[in-house]
């Protein structure tokens, strides 16, 4: 007999939670640590601080984009460090260096990798997590990945990454825009189809209680731009914004959840970016711009019809004033991973249109998707 247990009867456990899956696997051993704010034991604890109470050997630090707190903006240069509080080395993955070097893991056993991502492709912690991988499947360090449920999993959509042309840190596989997989089943992926060229000796330990189309909201905001569940769901089509002449809300209380420019001709919202922690240097700094609040949006539609939506680049790019190609930037094709995406919208060609010819790249990708589904 099968017994059907509905999404959401149980509480969702990353795999942090649940310690004795990975703590037998730390001991005696000397562990480098790829973390950052998200990493914690039952949303209540650092990860490191876990570790350290259980006699773990935590020897190192490797801090990925927004750095090992998770207060840098994006972009933003990290510096090498140490945690003073633990006495513990901090080395950069988002500065002079993106991937460790072989020195780096000389004293290194294990590298344990548990950071909350977000299930799109320019969101650059699987770009961090595939340097990782790749640097100690060289030297022979095997890597321990604690799974945390990934909140746009229920879907896989956007044009797929033409890596001989636009493979980048913010896209370095041949994936959609929303690949629909967990950071561990990515991780299984990676090394499975030999995306990196020194496969490592690879442990998932996977969540409890998480199931095929469950939608999971964050505890935590995962970066500083996405400081809530409405900013998570939009990020993945406003993203594309940031590789035009239009502001995505970087530098006002709703980063992600509006878009709008000085140019802007029409719309009922308005908004003046200035620095702030997680923006310091935002686009028309100082200067008001006029938009659209999607706020609404997120919390009616997305849920329901979950997509990538491209109507709203669409309609800006059309409401650009003067020389058409002024409306991206170099950026846009290395966020879409494709120049095709520019070219049709350039071209006037529809968003039906579009979303259709990204269907075959989609479906010969979920066939490799398919062989690391571990959730059902």
């Amino acid at each position: 007999m099968v017994l059907y247990v509905p999404a959401g009867l149980f509480a969702i456990e990353p795999a942090a939670d649940h310690p004795g899956g990975y703590i037998p696997l730390l001991k005696g051993k000397r562990v480098a640590m790829v973390v950052n704010h998200s990493s914690t034991f039952r949303d209540s604890i650092h990860l490191v601080d876990y570790l350290l109470s259980r006699d773990i050997n935590v020897v190192k630090i490797f801090a990925p984009e927004h750095g090992y707190l998770g207060k840098a903006g994006a972009g933003e240069s990290i510096s090498d460090g140490k945690d003073e509080r633990r006495n513990i080395d901090v080395v950069s993955l988002y500065g002079n260096k993106k991937k460790p070097s072989a020195s780096d893991l000389d004293d290194i056993d294990v590298v344990l990798f548990d950071i909350q991502d977000v299930g799109v492709r320019f969101y650059t912690y699987i770009s961090t997590l595939t340097y990782v991988m790749d640097r100690a499947g060289e030297v022979g360090v095997p890597v321990l990945v604690l799974d945390r449920p990934n909140p746009h999993r229920h879907y896989v959509d956007g044009p797929v990454l033409d890596t001989s042309k636009f493979k980048s840190f913010v896209g370095l596989h041949p994936v959609p825009v929303i690949y629909g997989l967990s950071i561990g089943e990515y991780a299984q992926m990676v090394n499975g189809e030999r995306w990196i060229k020194h496969p490592c000796s690879l442990h998932v330990v996977y969540c409890r209680n998480f199931q095929q189309g469950e939608i999971y909201e964050l505890p935590i905001p995962p970066s500083p731009n996405l400081p809530n569940q409405n900013a998570i769901r939009l990020y993945p089509s406003l993203c594309f914004f940031e590789g035009t002449k239009v502001s995505v809300g970087r530098g006002t209380n709703l980063p992600f959840q509006q878009f709008g420019a000085p140019w802007f001709p029409e719309g009922d919202h308005y908004f003046t970016p200035q620095a702030n922690e997680g923006a310091p240097n935002p686009k028309f700094k100082g200067e008001r711009c006029r938009g659209f609040n999607l706020t609404a949006f997120a919390e009616t539609f997305i849920d329901q019809e979950p997509r990538l939506y491209i109507g709203w680049l669409i309609a800006a790019f059309q409401a650009f004033p003067g020389n058409k190609d002024a409306f991206f930037t170099n950026f846009f094709d290395l966020l879409a991973g494709t120049d095709k995406l520019r070219k049709d919208i350039l071209n006037g060609v529809d968003e039906t249109k579009i979303r259709q010819s990204w269907l075959p790249d989609i479906q010969a990708y979920m066939s490799i998707r398919n062989k690391y589904v571990y959730y059902k």
